[in-house]
């Protein structure tokens, strides 16, 4: 394991999800923004993750390198050593430069186990993607600390069919009528709900809660966004900024 993280974990109603790491404070999605999301006390971190042209599991958000580093080009179509060779922090701040994009096994070797990962699947390219994101969490007992989600509903599911033990979250964007019945509609076992944090409700929130459904919304970053996300008894909370929220708990649930 690379150098040893120094973390306090404050164990609060809701939980804290740091979004791509620490991506308000740190180049999102890198080894340097994971390590600060697990020293500010997350008790889980989210990151996206792609498939390299020669099948690695890469850690990016977005399908091309343009925006975050100093190189461009579709992940897809980039061997992983290709892309080991982008700058992913210097866009972020020159303190940063020479970060990379990491491949998925370091972030798990890099956090302490008792941190969960969120794992996003952005672009999973058909079922070559399945067979190698689920040999990965098989290995190493990485099932017991990883939820999968997911916009693409269909592949959670085909996801959760090849691999019963798998927790499944659903990404969504939607101001649904009935968030617990709409992941019912799955008939299978789905661990959590990741709506966007302004399109649930203190009713959608008991509902889904009663249906035994964690409530992971994303990206709060204010602290009226925070109080209203707790008043209405989310699970947790996705947000480019931990340690942050991990104080704002402290100050506000004793």
């Amino acid at each position: 394991m690379p150098e040893e993280i120094k973390q306090e974990i404050v164990v609060s109603s809701p939980i804290v999800i740091g979004h791509r790491g620490a991506a308000g404070e740190a180049p999102e999605n890198t080894l340097a923004s994971f390590k600060l999301a697990a020293e500010q006390g997350s008790h889980m971190v989210e990151l996206d993750i792609h498939l390299s042209e020669d099948g690695r599991l890469i850690v990016c958000h977005d399908e091309t390198l343009d925006r975050t580093t100093d190189m461009s080009g579709a992940i897809c179509s980039l061997r992983s050593d290709v892309i080991r060779e982008a700058d992913a922090g210097s866009k972020f701040s020159p303190s940063f430069a020479g970060e990379r994009i990491p491949f998925l096994e370091e972030v798990y070797d890099l956090l302490p186990e008792q941190i969960e990962i969120n794992v996003e699947v952005k672009d999973s390219r058909g079922t070559q993607f399945d067979e190698v994101l689920l040999n990965f969490l098989r290995a190493d007992n990485r099932l017991d600390r990883t939820v999968v989600s997911s916009f693409d509903h269909k592949l959670l599911l085909r996801l959760k069919q090849a691999e019963p033990e798998l927790r499944i979250g659903l990404l969504y964007a939607a101001d649904l009528i009935h968030h617990a019945a709409y992941a019912a509609l799955l008939e299978t076992e789905v661990w959590s709900l990741h709506p966007h944090h302004e399109l649930i409700g203190a009713d959608d929130a008991e509902d889904a809660i009663a249906a035994g459904l964690h409530i992971y919304p994303y990206t709060a970053n204010h602290p009226a966004q925070w109080d209203r996300l707790i008043s209405i008894g989310v699970t947790g909370i996705i947000t480019d900024f931990p340690g942050r929220l991990k104080e704002h708990l402290r100050s506000v649930i004793s």
